[in-house]
């Protein structure tokens, strides 16, 4: 029997008003198309008394199509090339991978 969480997760991937197609590109290995949740949020960071602001792309992936994202892995989409940096870091339900990008 299927988990709730993950028929929702698999619902909310299969929308195309939520995902969208991108390739994953494990490093040395073959490209595979995968869907991804873009966040492109601005990020405001304090640093002392200074707030640094700053533009983050993070992207949601499914550990059903990503079992081991890794820094330096590389994602495209729409045409742009970003690479992983830092830890992939998985929900609760261990079934989404949230990265961090940066252009390639």
């Amino acid at each position: 029997m299927m988990n709730a969480f993950a028929a929702a997760i698999d619902g909310l991937f299969a929308d195309g008003n939520i995902a969208r197609d991108a390739v994953y590109i494990a490093e040395g290995g073959t490209p595979q198309l995968v869907r991804v949740v873009a966040r492109r949020a601005d990020e405001v960071t304090s640093f002392g008394e200074a707030r640094l602001w700053s533009e983050t792309t993070r992207v949601d992936l499914r550990v059903a199509e990503v079992p081991n994202p890794r820094p330096g892995d590389r994602i495209e989409i729409d045409g742009e090339a970003f690479n992983i940096q830092g830890e992939p870091v998985r929900d609760r339900e261990r079934l989404v991978w949230t990265v961090d990008l940066r252009p390639a």
